[in-house]
């Protein structure tokens, strides 16, 4: 099955977040990217869906359990 890649505005609205967040993400290494570019046009660049899983999974917090 072909990995599914999703656009940055999808990837925005996933996290709850700005697209100039994503783009921060993905210029600091912790957002992977395919790069769909055909010719000398501008990069069209698409996040997989499991690069975005793995983020979320490694940004995580488990809550400290309350104090009794």
């Amino acid at each position: 099955m072909p990995a599914r890649l999703l656009s940055i505005p999808a990837v925005a609205a996933a996290l709850d977040v700005d697209r100039r967040s994503v783009y921060r993400f993905i210029a600091a290494g912790d957002l992977p990217v395919v790069d769909l570019r055909t010719g000398t046009d501008r990069s069209r660049i698409r996040v997989p869906a499991a690069g975005l899983n793995e983020f979320i999974s490694s940004r995580a917090v488990i809550a400290p359990r309350p104090r009794r």
